[in-house]
């Protein structure tokens, strides 16, 4: 992919809130390098969005856990200059207590979430320093208010949080910034699998929504206008933050 407007790489960009970053990033004139994990035909879907929109897109099948895999991926994308990585990844875990989970899920969840991360960051920085470019994280608002029973999401979402701010504060002598955006209850991408398996039910979503102050569920272009506006020269001062899109659930 060649072109001349900014090529933002989204990682995740197949799942419901990473599809709306694709999009969102299009519309703000961002060419799109997305990445899928199994499912390439939803994944060809966003791209042809982004393409709607007048911007250039690729597709790409990544396990960001194999670390050669990454860094093949970043030197094929990047040969005309990466301009943002966005992280929107992440397995869809099993709501159960930490008292519950095993050793072999902790592990599992951490490898493909956390270690995925800092593979991108690794293999990303080099570029991004060249650009003076940007990271933007999606994370989990029950970093800062633990909802029982998310552990396997959580604990490798605040490993994720923990190299965004390395990021910040290593790299900014290179004009990288690194910034997070913390999600709460969004209706897609996980949150609607979950609710199609069964492990979430109507009397855990009444509950949920006591617990949220502006009383309502996000929508995945709340997310994704976050994540473009923390890309761009428009926060240009701004790194090692999260925006928390969660309608005030982490006060």
């Amino acid at each position: 992919m060649s072109g001349t407007a900014p090529l933002s790489l989204v990682v995740g960009g197949s799942g419901g809130v990473g599809a709306a970053i694709c999009s969102a990033l299009a519309s703000a004139g961002n060419d799109v390098a997305l990445t899928y994990h199994g499912n390439r035909h939803r994944a060809e879907g966003v791209a042809a969005t982004v393409r709607q929109a007048g911007q250039q897109a690729s597709v790409h099948q990544l396990d960001a856990g194999d670390d050669t895999a990454v860094r093949e991926l970043l030197d094929q994308i990047a040969t005309r200059g990466l301009d943002t990585l966005v992280y929107a990844a992440g397995p869809l875990v099993s709501q159960i207590h930490l008292s519950r989970t095993t050793p072999d899920q902790m592990r599992a969840h951490l490898l493909q979430d956390a270690l995925g991360f800092f593979n991108l960051c690794h293999f990303a920085i080099p570029h991004l320093r060249a650009t003076r470019g940007s990271v933007v994280a999606v994370q989990s608002a029950a970093q800062f208010r633990w909802a029982p029973a998310d552990g396997l999401s959580v604990v490798p979402k605040a490993a994720v949080h923990a190299v965004m701010k390395g990021i910040a504060k290593e790299e900014g002598r290179y004009g990288i910034r690194a910034n997070g955006v913390a999600l709460g209850i969004i209706e897609a991408g996980s949150h609607t699998a979950l609710t199609e398996r069964g492990d979430i039910d109507a009397d855990y979503m009444r509950a949920a929504v006591k617990n949220i102050p502006l009383r309502t569920m996000g929508q995945a272009r709340d997310v994704a206008e976050a994540v473009v506006w923390l890309a761009s020269d428009r926060a240009r001062y701004v790194t090692g933050q999260v925006i928390h899109v969660d309608g005030g659930y982490h006060l």
